[in-house]
């Protein structure tokens, strides 16, 4: 399975991303899919994430009310719309997948209960 992340970029405090995280390989098959991001000298945090099938979203408290999480399941593709986007936003962005299924919401919360990673985009946010 590989993950490929796209969208991200410069933007001014109040503006907004659209990420896109598209996967690939006959193996993949995923109960959910999730993104979390690595601001510098931080540790990874869980952003958002969405059941692949029933469409169920989690969000972390800082994003609530300003990113959506989406997917095309036809395209196999995860979204972040990002809104409102502040400088505490900035960091690099990455995508994973969950091939476990779970009915605990906050299994997927959980950066190691993901298997695949996508490789990151940057996303900076300036004041």
């Amino acid at each position: 399975v590989q993950l490929q992340a796209s969208g991200g970029g410069l933007v001014q405090a109040g503006g907004s991303l659209r990420l896109s995280c598209a996967a690939s390989g006959r193996a993949f098959s995923s109960s959910a899919m999730g993104w979390f991001r690595q601001a510098p000298g931080k540790e990874r945090e869980f952003v958002a994430a969405i059941r692949w099938r029933g469409g169920g979203t989690y969000y972390t408290d800082s994003v609530k009310g300003r990113f959506s999480i989406s997917r095309d399941i036809a395209k196999n593709t995860v979204y972040l719309q990002m809104n409102s986007l502040n400088p505490e936003d900035t960091a690099v962005y990455y995508c994973a997948t969950s091939d476990r299924l779970s009915i605990r919401d906050s299994y997927y919360t959980l950066a190691g209960n993901y298997g695949y990673w996508g490789q990151g985009t940057l996303v900076t946010v300036s004041s």
